[in-house]
């Protein structure tokens, strides 16, 4: 019985060091990839051009980030490229996914808390 015990011991303490030096979980969706999914949707939200194709790619984007680091890197990407981009109207912006029929738990905007998103 001690022998049984001191092996499980051994097994738990092994998958705490295990735990303990595995990398985080990283994002899988790079910012690149956002903005090949979104760059049809650039004349819309900066009153250029309407709406068009732009909704497969925010549906695409929305499909692809799976995990809580990928929508997280997603959410931080929009927030730079709404920052960074001139003429973009916020408005528009923000509204785009329920416009294309997808709901996500955050605002587009500079201002957004990305850190929150789960």
């Amino acid at each position: 019985m001690a022998g049984v015990m001191k092996f499980l011991c051994s097994v738990l303490i092994a998958a705490a060091l295990i735990a303990a030096i595995a990398p985080p979980s990283e994002a899988a969706i790079s910012c690149g990839t956002v903005i090949s999914y979104l760059q049809a949707c650039l004349p819309y939200v900066t009153n250029r051009g309407p709406l068009g194709r732009c909704c497969g790619g925010v549906k695409g984007l929305y499909g692809a980030a799976k995990t809580t680091p990928d929508r997280q890197a997603v959410c931080t990407c929009l927030k730079s490229l709404a920052g960074s981009t001139s003429g973009v109207n916020f408005g528009k912006a923000a509204g785009l996914p329920s416009q294309c029929g997808v709901s996500i738990p955050y605002k587009i905007s500079p201002s957004t808390d990305c850190s929150k998103v789960k």
